[in-house]
This record gives structure tokens, sequence and C-alpha cells, in this order.
């Protein structure tokens, strides 16, 4: 959550880049191929919290705000290049103010409603909206199943309320699955005592409805995992390039969905397995599309204002010898793509080791669209139109579900998507000590928890659904990832201790009401600017966190 949280570099100018340059053009999208009559059939995660901004008054202030200063940028930077001469790049200007114009018009067409007019093609069946947990918390590494059901529990019911319909599918954060074992916390004061039984992350979705999951192909074809953040985020330190692994023909395949259940477990989800052929043609600025010469360089900004005007050129990496962007030639080298693209879907199926159908699942970060490649939504343009063309079936995922069930249950190993395939990214030397914040954290909240059961105190009820806001932001991956890349480490950390301070005071006042005090006129004040500024999920009840509604 990024509302409230400052603006630039970190805060809600990520948001509002977020709307311009991803979910504003991919809707421009999705509404210019359902006008031709080609359905686009995505299957879109819309995290909860993400929603729950992108649906708030104070993020259409920002966006405003944030729309001022793009379009001063396009006249400033206008001015700069023609007092130097560089006509190409005042052209491009021109380029700039037309995009963010043409963006802000769709946000004024669309009432400012990005969520609600996913809805309505979700509605018309042209894209199938799926949740991810709450705050996108890593899941296999949350020490408490009470925390597991307050992530699923607060999507499913966030799911519900801006989209009119209970989700089918989730997204798991960084694809991480763990299934039922003997667990005990991997830092902490109780690692290595603590130990518990946990059920498998798929009798957890049972448990709240959800009947799929999307899992790393390695997880199920026994290949090396493919790390493509890399591509955009390098980790600290260096790491190998990533490497195409094709499933063995002796492993399971990754083209059909299996149903999953742990050894000993009560319930089972289906999953679906990312195919590592072509999501390494999408994902790769090394080895893929995004790393066309022609395309928009990511990394190279004209300051003040941020806009790039430069393509990525060559593979030196020197900033000083790249070109001047051409969006003319940029379209061609997208059209080409698209065609081939949809040429590997078809090369894919046509070699996948299945008995049945084979499907292709190729799922992205929203973000590689528009965000990180700038020519991503046109290219997902393209290829609905030549997939289309060349007689590609493509269906969602609930689609592919009625149509090709799964034939296999299957147990799966622990892993994610991230480096090495397993937690390292979020669990290492230098965020240990931010899982032992989550890990105080929780066990204190399980502890209200309990002595909440069957208390008629509104206002103890209103600081523990304050107190519970602030552990799910807290449990949040993305802190962890900031800090092992080293992209923005100081922010990531800075915000960990905020949200467990805030949790902390939180808990004091908590204490103080069960002893039967009443709030100071500081704490109110305080609790009032926590309802503010952590705004999401209004309707949270900290009781979620024990599980899914029963039948009556």
């Amino acid at each position: 959550m990024v509302v409230n949280h400052g603006r630039w570099p970190h805060g809600s100018d990520w948001l509002c880049e977020a709307a311009f340059e991803c979910y504003l053009p991919l809707l421009e999208t999705a509404h210019r191929l359902v006008a031709d009559g080609i359905s686009p059939k995505w299957t879109i995660n819309l995290s909860p919290v993400l929603t729950e901004q992108l649906a708030s008054p104070e993020f259409q202030k920002e966006l405003s705000f944030y729309h001022d200063n793009v379009r001063r940028a396009c006249a400033e930077s206008r001015d700069h290049f023609a007092r130097e001469g560089q006509k190409d790049i005042v052209r491009l200007t021109h380029f700039w103010e037309e995009f963010f114009e043409r963006m802000w018009e769709m946000h004024r067409r669309i009432g400012g409603d990005i969520p609600g007019t996913f809805a309505d093609l979700q509605r018309a069946g042209h894209v199938e909206i799926i949740t991810c947990a709450a705050t996108h918390g890593y899941l296999p590494l949350l020490s408490r199943d009470e925390s597991i059901h307050l992530q699923l529990r607060t999507a499913v019911e966030t799911h519900r309320r801006h989209f009119g319909r209970a989700p089918r599918g989730i997204w798991l954060p960084e694809c991480a699955y763990r299934p039922r074992y003997e667990w005990t916390p991997p830092t902490g004061r109780d690692s290595g005592r603590d130990r518990r039984v946990r059920p498998g992350i798929e009798e957890l979705l049972a448990e709240h409805g959800l009947e799929y999951f999307i899992a790393d192909a390695h997880l199920v074809a026994a290949g090396q995992p493919i790390f493509l953040y890399r591509d955009y985020i390098p980790l600290k330190g260096g790491q190998n390039e990533p490497v195409a692994t094709i499933p063995s023909t002796e492993a399971r395949s990754p083209y059909e969905p299996y149903r999953v259940a742990s050894r000993g477990g009560t319930g089972q989800a289906v999953a679906f397995f990312r195919d590592p052929r072509t999501t390494l043609q999408v994902w790769s600025r090394a080895h893929g599309y995004p790393g066309e010469y022609a395309y928009l360089e990511f990394h190279k900004k004209h300051f003040p204002g941020g806009l790039r005007f430069w393509r990525i050129t060559d593979n030196l990496g020197d900033f000083g010898t790249k070109a001047v962007y051409d969006p003319g030639l940029a379209a061609q080298k997208v059209a080409l793509q698209a065609s081939h693209f949809a040429e590997l879907v078809k090369d894919t199926l046509a070699h996948a080791s299945v008995k049945g159908p084979a499907l292709v699942c190729s799922p992205y970060d929203a973000e590689l669209f528009g965000h990180w490649w700038f020519e991503g939504p046109l290219w997902l343009e393209q290829a609905a139109r030549e997939m289309a063309r060349k007689d590609v079936s493509r269906m969602t995922l609930g689609e592919a579900l009625q149509s090709v069930p799964p034939r296999t249950t299957l147990a799966l190993p622990e892993g994610s998507w991230g480096e090495g395939g397993d937690h390292r990214v979020w669990l290492n030397r230098d965020t240990e000590w931010t899982w032992d914040r989550v890990y105080s954290a929780e066990a204190e909240w399980v502890g209200h928890l309990a002595r909440l059961a069957g208390a008629d105190r509104p206002e103890l009820r209103r600081v523990l659904a304050q107190a519970t806001r602030e552990l799910l932001l807290l449990q949040s991956s993305d802190w962890q990832f900031l800090i092992t890349t080293g992209t923005a480490s100081d922010y990531a950390e800075r915000r960990v201790a905020e949200h467990y301070a805030e949790f902390k005071r939180l808990c004091e006042m908590a204490r103080a009401l069960e002893a039967g005090d009443t709030l100071s006129a500081d704490a109110a004040h305080s609790l009032e600017r926590l309802e503010r500024d952590d705004f999401c999920f209004p309707n949270l009840d900290p009781a979620w966190g024990l599980g899914a509604p029963t039948a009556s």
C-alpha cells in the first residue's frame, strides 16, 4: 500500500505510474479488441490491496496531481530539447503528451473506475478476474495458519465487494507453495522449537472456496526455475543469467492441470503450471521480446520530469550510446514478435507430451505490459489478433478448467518462482529481521484474537481491526523483495519498522481496553490517523483469521 505513504521516489507515484502505463493501457487494448470482435480472454489478478487503492478517493487526487506533473514535464522537456536543437526528441515530447492525454481521457471516460471497468469486461465474458493474498503476503513463511486464513478470507471478501462475485482462482504471491508437513519457523526465537503439522496451501485455498492457482513449472517438471525479475531488477551480488529449462519427457508435463493434494491432507485445489518456453520469450530482456533494440529503454530517463526518449539500442549498457526512440519502428517489431508468439504457442501445443488436450499457461506480472516493457500492451493486442487469425484457442483459466478438467492428483514440493525456485529472495540474512517482526506480531495478534472471541466490545474490535490491518501490511512480501534486490531497501526497511511500531501501539491500546480502561485523547487521535492513512479493507473483521465461514 503506497497511498498516504509519500509520493516520490517511493510512494503514490508508483501506483500512478502503474495506472497510466499499465492498467489504463490494458483497458484501452481490451476495449479495442472487443470492438473488433476479438475477446481478450485474459485472466487478470487484481490484488485486494491494489483494488482498494485504485478505488479510493485519495488515489483519484494523486492521479490528478501526477497527470499535472507529467503534462508539465512534457512542456519543460520540449523547451529544453528545442534549445538543444534535438528535433527528434522534441517530436517525442509530443508523443508522450498525446499518450498521457489519451490515458487521461480513458480515465475520464470510465469515471475513474479502473476496477469497475475490469468488472464490466468480466461480466461480458472477455476476462476473468482472480485474486491474490490480501497484501501479497508470502504464505509459506507465515508462522500461523490464522495469518493465512486472514490473508485469504480478506482477499475473498474484498474481491466480492468490488467485483460482485467471489473469485474462483488465486495468484499465490510469488507462486510460493508449501505442502502439508511438520513445520517450524525458519528464524526467530521459536525456530526449531515450535514444531507443528501445517496444512498444505491447497487445503487452505479449498476452505475459502478458491478452486485453482498457478505454480512454477519446476515444481511439476523437475526442471531448473527461471528467475526473470533480474532482467529488470538485478539481485545484489550478481547472479547468473536465467536459463530456460524445457521439461523432461520423463517428468510430468506442465501443459495440463493437476489436482494438488498433500499426503494426509483434507482438501485440494487445481494447479496450472507456468510454461517455461513462452514465459521466457515474453519476460526476458536478455532472451525475449522486451530486449528488442528498437524498444523504449526502461532505465534511461530525462530529469527533471522522468520522461524516456531513448531506445534500448544495444547490449552495451552505456546510456551515452542510446539512440532516440522511434515509435513507428517499435510498432513494426511488435507485429513481427506477435506473429512469432502465435507460432510458438502452436508449436508448443503440438509437441506437448500429454494424453489429452494441451494447455499453455503463460503468466506475467501486469507491470511488464506498459511499465517495464512500454510496447507490451500493443504486443498483447497484436498477439490476440494473430492467435485469432491462426485459430489458436484462447480461454481464461476458469474456462480452461471446464474444458480440460484435471485427470491426475499429485503432491507438489515446496517452492516459488523466485531465484533458485525456493524462498531465498524473501528469506536471507538481509531479511531475517523482518520475519522476526512478523512472527512476533502474529503471536501477539493471535492472543488478542482469542480474547476477542464472543466479546461485545465495539471499541476494542475497532482497535483490533486496525491492528489487523497493520499486521497485513507488515506481512507484504514486497518489503523483503525490495530489500534483497537493493532497489528500495531503505524505503522497505522503514515501512516494516513503521507497520510493526503501529501494530505494537495498537496492541497497547487493546490491552488497556481489555483491562477496562478507556482510550486517551492521544490514543484516539492515533487510531483515527491510522484508519485514515491505512484505510484498506473497511469491513475487515479480525475473526476472519479463524477461517472461512461455515454453512448454516
